[in-house]
């Protein structure tokens, strides 16, 4: 029988359907679904779906867009996430960080944040196909987990104002903490009541939840019981946020509006259309397609990049929580393919939004599915729902995200690095600080603070040091060029100018790499040991290593497989050279 080609070998591997599925991780999960699951995504979905409406259209007016365009921007993420995501948690939608961001590069023009979508998502997708998704990995669990940290406390506390029923407080962390202390006074009685027993009733639900525990044998009405309770603290977020619109709509009714709702906006779905290459100016000046990429300038490259650091942190903060992984690439391709198939019903650029996924998680949420009831929601919100959701109250609203995001804030995890490894609590402390000032800040020092780490670590190689007659070095890791210098300066203070120099045994077991840097320092190293008429003796080297040096051709090379034979050479054997 005739081989098959490498090409036919290589097309049916990429269409094989194991290639499918890694490309549309929803093949993975859909078979497999049960409707226990069902159940779940409903629910989450449904709780998700209440959380996104207001939070949706006051993130158009961070973004200073008109309101609809949050809603126009908060559906298609739960659809194209479901096909391509492989996080069950991670909601992609309008964000505060992304609107503000949003605003800062096109000051409030629909049609250029519309384009700007378009643009940030081609540039992540062709990450994804470029498979970039690696230099994410760059971001460590100290920075996760500092960002985690920060964000529920910036997103909790950006809350308390719809508790306390206030206006006109501003967004910047600081300035948000001074106003919202400055302007209690001006707190309405309403809210502050209607906010604090929101936030009792999800408190005394979740604690009933935890509380159920397991018994070996329950009776049927015992298993009754705890079912219904089960249902209810799981529908806590939903029944909360119904309860305290009924509430708000009676007293409404009475005329009494004593709490702050959503209100009124626009209805309608958007046209699906190209987003526009051009624009128009007040005056009437029409702007081309390059101008206006050219006026975009760096948020070109901030926007798209700060909203993979958001989405990723966030994805591999829940899946650590939750116990499972993300493919780092196909997040990538999910959230560019969202911004792309979003322009096109006039959305601006979303990401990963912190609150929601902390709340589609606490909720339950089993598939990514829960995504399109959210998505639906938002749908039938823009086409026929708005009276519906005019009288959730924002005090309710708040409730919800504060309950969602508070376990976030892992105060355990301080004490569990210092007590391990207290050099990884710099890159925590950088990250969790600097996420006050902005979050895309806090990521970015993070990771830098972490890089830097890293780099030292590579140029500080551990190197342990023993005298058994002969000075014995032995590396921990492998020799790059970073490292070079400190090798070089170890050897020459601890052997070559001791007095009387001394013979060095380079234990090398634990080293696998070696570069070009190294090799020539380590000729210069063997030819000042020959003028002092000592040795610089390798031992235990690995195969590929013993190539590298062997291949070099250095000058009075000597190598052994044991370190008892090293210790065992006589340093005299240069002296009749």
């Amino acid at each position: 029988m005739d081989r098959p080609l490498l090409g036919q070998v290589t097309a049916r591997g990429c269409c094989s359907y194991s290639t499918l599925k890694a490309w549309l991780p929803i093949l993975s999960w859909l078979p497999k679904y049960k409707l226990k699951w069902l159940q779940m995504d409903l629910l989450a979905g449904l709780t998700v779906g209440l959380t996104t409406v207001p939070q949706a259209l006051a993130y158009a007016e961070v973004a200073g867009l008109p309101v609809q365009y949050g809603l126009y921007s908060a559906f298609m993420g739960g659809f194209v996430y479901t096909l391509l995501g492989t996080s069950k948690d991670v909601t992609l939608g309008p964000t505060a960080i992304m609107s503000l961001l949003c605003f800062s590069v096109v000051g409030g023009q629909p049609h250029r944040a519309v384009l700007l979508s378009l643009l940030c998502g081609l540039i992540q997708a062709v990450m994804a196909l470029l498979r970039l998704g690696f230099l994410l990995d760059f971001i460590s669990f100290p920075v996760i987990k500092g960002f985690t940290c920060a964000a529920a406390v910036t997103i909790g506390f950006g809350q308390v104002k719809n508790i306390l029923g206030l206006q006109g407080v501003p967004h910047d962390f600081y300035l948000e903490v001074y106003y919202t202390f400055y302007k209690i006074p001006e707190a309405r009685i309403g809210d502050v009541v209607l906010g604090l027993l929101c936030l009792t009733l999800l408190v005394v639900l979740l604690f009933m939840k935890t509380s159920l525990g397991s018994e070996e044998d329950p009776t049927c009405s015992r298993k009754l019981a705890r079912k219904l309770v089960w249902t209810v603290a799981s529908m806590r977020n939903v029944l909360v946020v119904v309860a305290a619109s009924f509430v708000a709509f009676s007293w409404n009714a009475y005329g009494h509006p004593v709490f702050t709702v959503t209100g009124e906006t626009s209805q309608g779905l958007p046209p699906f259309r190209p987003p526009p290459t051009s624009d128009t100016t007040a005056n009437g000046t029409v702007v081309s397609f390059g101008e206006i990429v050219k006026g975009l300038g760096g948020g070109l490259a901030v926007i798209p990049f700060m909203g993979l650091l958001e989405s990723i942190a966030i994805a591999k903060a829940f899946a650590s929580q939750n116990d499972y992984r993300i493919d780092a690439n196909q997040e990538l391709l999910a959230i560019g393919v969202t911004n792309i198939m979003g322009s096109f019903v006039s959305a601006y650029p979303v990401t990963g939004s912190f609150g929601r996924t902390a709340v589609n998680s606490q909720t339950g949420v089993c598939t990514p599915a829960g995504g399109i009831i959210t998505s639906v929601i938002v749908l039938l919100s823009l086409a026929f729902l708005m009276p519906a959701f005019y009288y959730i109250p924002k005090a309710s609203l708040a409730a919800v995200i504060i309950c969602a995001v508070a376990p976030m804030v892992d105060y355990h995890v301080v004490a569990k690095m210092w007590r391990i490894r207290k050099l990884d609590l710099l890159p925590f402390v950088v990250t969790f600080l600097m996420s006050f000032w902005q979050v895309q800040y806090g990521i970015v020092g993070g990771v830098a603070v972490s890089g830097a780490l890293l780099l030292y670590n590579t140029a500080r190689p551990q190197i342990k040091v023993s005298d058994h007659g002969m000075l014995m070095m032995e590396l921990g890791s492998g020799l790059s060029f970073p490292a070079t210098e400190y090798l070089s300066h170890l050897i020459h203070t601890q052997a070559l100018q001791a007095s009387p120099p001394r013979s060095v045994v380079l234990d090398c077991h634990h080293v696998s790499i070696m570069d070009y840097t190294v090799i020539s320092e380590l000729r210069d190293l063997l030819r000042q040991f020959k003028l002092r008429q000592v040795q610089l003796v390798f031992s235990r080297l690995q195969p590929s290593v013993l190539e590298l040096l062997l291949a070099a051709d250095l000058q009075d090379f000597r190598h052994t497989d044991s370190l008892e034979a090293a210790l065992q050479m006589e340093p005299e054997s240069l002296l009749n050279e």
